[in-house]
């Protein structure tokens, strides 16, 4: 059996659309989940809209808006990156450095009210074959004009069913710079960075296999 959708393409739409601003930016971003049993035949089938980006997701997303300096004389960075992200402010000799950043999908077991400040997920279901585990596949992320697609493939392997009940996206950030010493040298950050739980939960019996996909569509 097909689960239909949980939310309408018209919910997608309006996410993060602001009224009587018809030529502001929006955001549409969305989870879609697909569930195979042990033979290939998908069983599940949903998408729901992703409506909890964290403080971090914010810190991280205002990088390509508002810059790194604090200001274009100074060599210290942006408030909103040493307070929420507790990146340095100073860093390097001539205190210059280069920034990137991924993500991955952690799957949880668990559920918590949303908040803002959340670090992780209530139970995050580790990576393996034994119980309560699923093998995590290598993740996939995909970029357009205006779109970041993060994928995931995911494997029940443990013997027992496991039912998933909440999806992060979690982000590292790395810092490359030359150290004191003259050293080319890196520091990594991680966070948490949307956290929702599923409408409909997802159970995987042993041998099925599921894709989790999370979307973040810019417009305007």
């Amino acid at each position: 059996m097909i689960v239909p959708g949980i939310v309408s393409e018209d919910d997608i739409v309006k996410l993060i659309t602001q009224d009587n601003l018809s030529d502001e930016p929006t955001l549409k971003a969305y989870i879609e989940v697909k569930v195979y049993d042990n033979v290939g035949h998908i069983v599940q089938h949903y998408r729901q809209a992703m409506r909890s980006p964290t403080q971090y997701f914010l810190a991280l997303v205002s990088i390509p808006l508002a810059g790194t300096y604090s200001s274009s004389s100074s060599t210290s960075a942006q408030g909103i990156l040493t307070s929420v992200l507790g990146l340095p402010s100073q860093i390097g000799t001539p205190y210059t450095a280069n920034i990137a950043w991924n993500w991955i999908i952690q799957l949880g077991s668990g559920t918590q009210s949303y908040s803002p400040t959340l670090t992780s997920l209530a139970a995050p279901i580790s990576n393996g074959t034994g119980a309560g585990q699923l093998s995590y596949g290598s993740v996939s992320v995909g970029y357009s004009s205006n779109t970041i697609s993060t994928y995931i493939v995911v494997t029940n392997n443990s013997g027992s069913a496991i039912t998933v009940t909440e999806i992060g996206l979690i982000g590292t950030v790395y810092i490359y710079y030359y150290n004191s010493s003259g050293n080319f040298t890196s520091n990594s950050y991680t966070f948490l960075l949307t956290y929702d739980t599923l409408s409909s939960p997802v159970t995987l019996n042993p041998g099925y296999v599921a894709t989790f996909e999370v979307i973040l569509q810019f417009s305007g």
